[in-house]
């Protein structure tokens, strides 16, 4: 008999589950089960491939529970209209796909549910155009409707209007000289509203007056007097008379700036300061005069060209001169006038105080009360007055 080696005892059918074992399973059924559960709660948004392959998706890890994230940029071909626009007519149909969402909606916030976006896709390539922005597009539109400008149908006057003074009349033989001059700046009147045209001129008013009137080219030096400190008020103005021919001072470097000027004084300033030209008769043209010898022999010839250039106003006589009597402020205005009608500055005034040249065939002067015009022959020898009113 052989002995044969004990054979192995089969192993039991039944096995029983040891403790750990137990727990192992129980752990592993339900993390499973967890997350089985999580994933329903989601609505199985994880298993979505394309939000997975989607660079602009949220990973997974990131979101919180009860988070609700945006909608990822819609992605727009180039040339698309954009959402929630309306296309032009010119534009070509397009085709609108939509896209599964990145991002399912919380069914526990369906107030603040995702929509899903839409893919626009146009069916042919349209021509490009340049994206207009609101701002530019309100430009143009302002820009091509400008309304045209408006412009004044005439210029207005850079002249302000005469000062009305108080002590100037209507009726006033000066009152158009004044109203000139102080309308541009040459003559100003008192803080009171007065010109006082009856007041006299003294020499350095006079070259403060010659300075506005005039804007001669200098041709001499001025002169340094001595009584004419160089803080007077008057000093510019009477270094520029001197300078520019109107004025001459006295012996020993003295302008005597406080001395009254008379009228003979005045007109030879404008005489010598225009360099007028002399006539080649100065008797016969100043035989008008009634006075005439009353004129300054270093002035005869001076007063004649005055004569012949128009620059000579008197009143209420136009035959007499009176070239000793003090200048006043409206005698100095008329024959400041005269002189600027004569550098053509202003318009000429009719008066029947200016007495004009006269031809040299004249037996007998005549007055006119026109400038610049030879006056008619008057049968009764009375002075012509042309129509003209004595102001």
């Amino acid at each position: 008999m052989t002995n044969r080696p004990p054979s192995e005892p089969e192993s039991s059918q039944k096995t029983a589950l040891g403790f750990d074992e137990f727990i192992a399973i129980l752990v592993a059924f339900t993390t499973i089960g967890a997350i089985l559960f999580w994933s329903l709660s989601r609505r199985d948004s994880s298993w979505n491939l394309n939000a997975l392959l989607s660079p602009s998706s949220t990973p997974s890890g990131s979101v919180q529970p009860n988070q609700v994230l945006p909608s990822p940029t819609p992605k727009v071909e180039p040339n698309a209209v954009p959402r929630f626009s309306v296309l032009p007519s010119s534009l070509p149909a397009a085709v609108f796909e939509p896209k599964t969402p990145s991002l399912p909606t919380n069914s526990a916030t369906p107030d603040r549910a995702v929509l899903p976006s839409a893919q626009v896709i146009p069916t042919q390539s349209p021509q490009p155009q340049t994206p207009v922005s609101s701002s530019t597009g309100l430009e143009s539109s302002i820009t091509s409707s400008a309304l045209p400008l408006v412009t004044p149908a005439k210029p207005k006057s850079i002249i302000p209007p005469p000062i009305a003074f108080n002590d100037v009349p209507n009726n006033f033989w000066g009152r158009r000289f004044i109203d000139v001059l102080s309308s541009r700046g040459i003559l100003k009147g008192f803080p009171d509203y007065s010109f006082r045209p009856n007041q006299a001129v003294n020499r350095a008013e006079f070259a403060a007056i010659l300075q506005k009137a005039f804007d001669q080219e200098p041709s001499k030096t001025a002169i340094a007097f001595q009584d004419v400190s160089a803080k007077f008020w008057a000093t510019p103005a009477i270094d520029e008379a001197i300078s520019t021919g109107f004025l001459k001072g006295y012996p020993k470097k003295t302008f005597k700036p406080q001395q009254n000027i008379s009228r003979v004084q005045v007109l030879v300033a404008l005489v010598s300061g225009l360099n007028l030209k002399a006539p080649t008769s100065p008797n016969q043209i100043l035989s008008v005069y009634k006075d005439a010898k009353d004129i300054p022999t270093y002035a005869t010839k001076k007063i004649a060209t005055a004569t012949a250039n128009g620059l000579v106003v008197n009143y209420p006589n136009p035959q007499i001169l009176d070239p000793n009597k003090v200048a006043s402020r409206a005698e100095v205005a008329a024959m400041i006038h005269q002189a600027l009608v004569k550098r053509g500055k202003l318009k000429a005034i009719r008066s029947q105080s200016i007495l004009l040249h006269l031809r040299p065939t004249q037996a007998s002067p005549k007055i006119s009360s026109e400038p610049w015009q030879t006056p008619k022959p008057n049968p009764k020898g009375k002075l012509s007055d042309r129509g003209s009113s004595q102001q």
